[in-house]
């Protein structure tokens, strides 16, 4: 496969990647164009192809992703001080979307090795939860962390610990600490829970729950029966202090909706009810061992591959990830939604600039109104504080080529594929049809992969171009690097490269066909994500204020 240095994504686009470091003087060809490179031009980042005038529009995926405040000459560096943020405008009316399904690749996976719940629903996991429904609350679950993974078998020594052991014996023994022979990357003991059907105890610390607003409290609450109803959820130990704005009562009422017959086991521990903390964790642990003895009897059988219900997220971007792990992304949804399984696209702050093709791709008119509703009352919510859309790229981002967020946008929309919208809810909700839907959350990272999990999916799959360290409690998280340089660097988080799509290696399907298979090992339990190796467990919720 031949290796180009520069890509024009779009036949229509004025903007030109580039693949590779160029210098100053360069010529290069772009169809019938011959530009000649008026700056260095650092990999990942873009050049005029023409003369771009004052105001004149910049294109990229054959969208606009900004305007010229400034003369920029073609093969001109594209920088913030030479292009502002710009979106194409929206159109009313738009013309019918039509889609054609992917065929399968070959051998492609029908079944995944799944759990069906009594009431239906398939997870890829399963975990015992412990929820505070109040911060006060987080101290019990500290408590409990310490002491019930490690003595159930979940958790070994820390490779951190061990490697202070070792400095601490040799200050000990010779008076000054030597790096010791056993490296950080290569201790990697694995766990042997006593419970091997359970997956593992989660803890869902947060810092919230009392002295917010009514509506924040009950979409914490809402999110909370989320994870407790999830199909990832043996079960769940419910902490409060007694006097929290989230209450007891309103959880039920919401677990008493999403899960109508009691199907997962909740129990419920008031601490202002209890004499001695003491006496509340003792009764945790003990209720927790019956508990995890029932959860260990449940085993994986073979579902079909519709049952998957994935989060697309993506991080730490940089200007390879709208061209590599983005689209490879995408085609591996379409050919899940082909399949009849599910996806949901999130991170409505970078969804800026692709209105027009999201709305045209809805099933249901009302859907596309449902969701230019969000988008203008969340930007009405940023634009209250001072800031707006245009702001979310993060310094990160500009480093490494994503200039305005309408940039950004572009190539992030590139991970929801190219199927028809079915549907278009708000945080805390749900998902509650197949094929591929919008949830409206922030841009950062960890809101936005709780709120996926929270809205029932049971795999993510998380694109970074710099590095993102983010993971979930219940559900696996499957990190693609955009470039193979960081692959190379951070191999202990990165679960599949997409860079060989940039140095011309490898092809879009052949990545989304590895991507596909990675997916339903996964979800089978023979993988373990990187995420989950390395203990990445995040949980924050979001709170509605001003979050990009």
């Amino acid at each position: 496969m031949k290796k180009n240095n520069v890509l024009q994504i779009d036949s229509h686009d004025n903007l030109i990647v580039a693949l590779q470091t160029l210098d100053r003087g360069s010529v290069v060809e772009i169809g019938t164009k011959v530009v000649e490179l008026q700056h260095d031009i650092p990999a990942k980042h873009k050049f005029a192809l023409e003369d771009l005038d004052s105001g004149a529009t910049a294109v990229m995926y054959g969208v606009i992703v900004g305007r010229a405040n400034q003369l920029i000459r073609a093969g001109e560096l594209i920088t913030t001080a030479n292009l502002d943020h710009a979106t194409t405008d929206f159109k009313e009316s738009h013309e019918p979307f039509q889609w054609q399904a992917p065929q399968p690749y070959q051998n492609s996976p029908t079944e995944f090795m799944g759990i069906r719940r009594p009431d239906g629903k398939v997870g890829t996991a399963n975990y015992w939860i412990f929820v505070p429904l109040v911060f006060c609350s987080n101290q019990e679950l500290n408590e409990l962390k310490k002491v019930l993974p490690p003595a159930l078998g979940y958790t070994t020594t820390s490779r951190y610990v061990h490697y202070a052991e070792q400095l601490v014996e040799q200050i000990k023994t010779k008076g000054a600490p030597v790096d010791p022979v056993i490296s950080l990357n290569s201790f990697d003991p694995q766990p042997q829970p006593l419970f091997p059907n359970v997956d593992g105890l989660r803890f869902l610390t947060h810092h919230m729950g009392c002295g917010s607003t009514p509506d924040e409290a009950e979409e914490l609450v809402e999110l909370l029966a989320n994870y407790i109803s999830h199909p990832n959820t043996a079960g769940a130990t419910v902490v409060s202090l007694g006097c929290q704005k989230a209450e007891v009562r309103a959880l039920q009422a919401a677990l008493e909706k999403k899960d109508p017959g009691a199907v997962t086991p909740v129990f419920y521990y008031d601490r202002q009810s209890w004499n001695e903390p003491v006496d509340m964790l003792e009764a945790i642990i003990r209720q927790t061992l019956v508990s995890l003895q029932q959860a260990n009897e449940i085993s994986r059988q073979p579902v079909p591959i519709s049952e998957l219900v994935v989060g697309v997220e993506c991080g730490g971007s940089d200007g390879f990830s709208g061209i590599s792990a983005n689209p490879v992304i995408g085609r591996a949804m379409d050919h899940l939604v082909a399949k009849g399984g599910s996806v949901i696209l999130a991170e409505f702050p970078e969804l800026c600039g692709v209105e027009n093709e999201l709305v045209s791709r809805c099933v249901e008119p009302e859907s596309g109104v449902r969701f230019l509703e969000l988008m203008k009352s969340y930007r009405q919510r940023v634009q209250a504080v001072g800031f707006d859309f245009d702001q979310n790229p993060s310094p990160g981002n500009i480093r490494d080529g994503l200039i305005t967020d309408a940039m950004k946008s572009a190539g992030a929309a590139k991970k929801g594929g190219t199927s028809p919208v079915v549907d278009v809810f708000d945080y805390p909700g749900q998902a509650r049809k197949r094929g591929l839907n919008l949830l409206c959350t922030p841009g950062g990272d960890v809101e936005s992969t709780t709120a996926l999990a929270g809205a029932g999916a049971n795999l993510i799959i998380f694109s970074t171009g710099l590095g993102t360290p983010t993971g979930n409690p219940i559900v696996p998280v499957l990190k693609l690097s955009s470039n193979s340089d960081m692959a190379r660097r951070l191999e202990y988080m990165i679960d599949l490269d997409t860079g060989p799509i940039i140095s011309g290696e490898q092809t879009l399907d052949e990545l989304a066909a590895q991507l596909e298979k990675l997916c339903v090992e996964t979800a089978s339990g023979n993988y373990r994500a990187k995420a989950v190796r390395l203990n990445q467990e995040d949980f924050i919720p979001w709170r509605r204020g001003m979050s990009l």
